[in-house]
């Protein structure tokens, strides 16, 4: 397969561009976003929804986070990542595979459809996870492209997912909430430095290879601005595979949670990774035949209103 987005093979950084739309699917009055909110997730890369679940439901969602985190010799402990040079977890991955809860929350018409809608074809979920920044001990996420890396190490073909960070503590300006750099998603930048072998076990903790130079981050940053969307328990960020994105530690008492959904495009199911030898493991990205997500209405818990 023909390498449209070489990254990680050159000895100096450059901007590519975009061989995909940002919006796959056509608009029309019955779509499950306005023309508006379309129009600014193909301008910007990112939007913000709220309100779209109920008290009841935020609580479910937050008392599963809570009941996961309380007890990870439950899970798989390959899929438990710690803060580098601590205990305190950071993220929990394959999420929707170890809870029932949160695999229906993956397949909920309010979140699929939407991610159908914008990637313009079935989906499935090519990676899941709990991200937790724990209050004075959580660590920053650092600038990056996700595209970058799963079209290197996972051998995603194209542009064509999304994520969405389903906000489950309240984020605010001072908790280390996500930074996005609106805009930066129309071009793709490369990065420098030949892949380590099993570069997730480190990269998952701390991120330094897949990471854009400074001066190409300054370009980015002073050409569009950085925002960093806040919000109560509940409000979901969708952001494109390819903006560029991190988050800053929480040095506050008050710590910050979400569940994070990656859909793929069935059609942008993974090939060989781009630019190693061996892929990541399928718990950080599923590979094989993807099961397309039949999307499911009503409330999350049955018998209260969604």
């Amino acid at each position: 397969m023909q390498d449209i987005y070489p990254s990680r093979k050159a000895g100096e950084a450059e901007f590519l561009p975009r061989h995909d739309p940002v919006v796959h699917g056509t608009w029309s009055a019955d779509a499950p976003l306005t023309r508006d909110q379309a129009d600014q997730f193909d301008r910007d890369g990112y939007l913000v929804l709220e309100d779209i679940f109920s008290d009841a439901e935020i609580t479910f969602l937050q008392t599963e986070a809570g009941k996961l985190l309380a007890d990870p010799n439950a899970l798989d402990a390959e899929t438990i990542i710690t803060e580098p040079g601590g205990s305190e977890i950071r993220s929990i991955f394959e999420i929707h595979a170890q809870s029932d809860a949160l695999a229906r929350l993956a397949a909920d018409r309010r979140l699929a459809d939407v991610a159908r809608f914008l990637l313009g074809d079935e989906v499935y979920i090519h990676q899941s996870r709990l991200n937790y920044k724990p209050g004075f001990q959580g660590r920053e996420f650092y600038w990056h492209s996700d595209f970058e890396t799963w079209h290197v190490e996972d051998g995603m073909p194209r542009m064509r997912a999304l994520s969405m960070s389903i906000l489950l503590a309240e984020n605010t300006p001072n908790n280390g909430p996500l930074m996005l750099i609106p805009g930066s998603h129309q071009s793709f930048l490369t990065c420098v430095g030949e892949t380590p072998e099993d570069h997730y076990r480190m990269s998952l903790k701390k991120q330094e290879y897949g990471v854009p130079d400074e001066n190409s981050l300054a370009e980015l940053a002073y050409r569009h601005g950085i925002v960093a969307p806040t919000g109560k328990p509940g409000s979901v960020v969708i952001f494109d595979c390819n903006i560029m994105h991190g988050s800053n530690g929480n040095i506050t008492p008050f710590p910050r949670a979400n569940a994070f959904l990656v859909y793929n495009a069935v059609s942008n199911r993974l090939a060989a990774p781009f630019g190693v030898d061996k892929p990541r493991p399928s718990f950080i990205a599923a590979r094989g035949e993807p099961a397309a997500i039949a999307p499911i209405a009503g409330p999350l818990i049955t018998g209260v209103a969604a």
